[in-house]
């Protein structure tokens, strides 16, 4: 583990070297595009796009735009909260701004999150509470790590988000589930998953699961 380090600051995209110098531990602030997706992306992803015989052809658009911003980049779980700044929803050019925008619970996505990585080259995945062992291995074997961000504090994090770039199935799955391109600006995040196997989520729970043996052994 990764203890006393300075922080790191690192722009996306990300090659896989970099993140394979990553261990648990490190903080990182992270600067470029990242997008956001929750359970409802993560379940149109698998089955529109990774496991179906084809894309759909009124889908290939959305499916080249994700190729191409999570090749290298990150995903995060957030809901966020948003506010229109200008446009109107009636065909005038819609601008958005972050209000709210904490991690939600990233083990929902555990059933997906292994695939998902290997088929779009995401180096990173960000939210809270971390994932299980089909992602870990899935970090180790195609180059990404797990970034925990604080929970609690999504205005915090929504300053760190300088643009809304755009937004992808707002109208489908609504403004929480939606993919929501974002430019953020030395996100802080800490490395919780690492490349090489390790998890600090694992070792709260074997410490947890030790100490309350004792407790009850006694």
């Amino acid at each position: 583990m990764s203890t006393g380090n300075e922080p790191r600051r690192l722009t996306l995209p990300l090659s896989e070297d970099v993140v394979r110098s990553l261990e648990v531990g490190d903080t990182v602030y992270l600067s470029g595009v990242v997008v956001t997706g929750r359970d409802t992306a993560h379940k149109y992803m698998i089955e529109t796009f990774i496991r179906a015989s084809e894309v759909p052809k009124e889908e290939r658009e959305v499916y080249e735009e994700l190729k191409r911003l999570l090749d290298g980049g990150v995903i995060y779980h957030c809901g966020p909260v948003v506010k229109r700044i200008s446009g109107s929803g009636d065909g005038a050019e819609e601008e958005w701004a972050f209000v709210a925008a904490g991690p939600t619970t990233s083990i929902r996505e555990e059933v997906y999150e292994p695939e998902v990585i290997q088929h779009f080259g995401l180096r990173g995945v960000i939210g809270k509470g971390g994932m299980g062992p089909d992602t870990l291995r899935a970090c180790g074997e195609h180059g990404a790590v797990y970034f925990h961000a604080v929970g609690g504090a999504a205005s915090l994090i929504a300053d760190a988000v300088q643009e809304v770039v755009a937004v992808h199935k707002k109208e489908a799955f609504g403004v929480p589930e939606a993919f929501w391109v974002i430019r953020v600006k030395d996100f802080p995040v800490v490395v919780t998953m690492d490349t090489h196997g390790r998890s600090i989520h694992d070792d709260v729970e074997t410490s947890s699961r030790a100490a309350l043996q004792r407790l009850t052994s006694k």
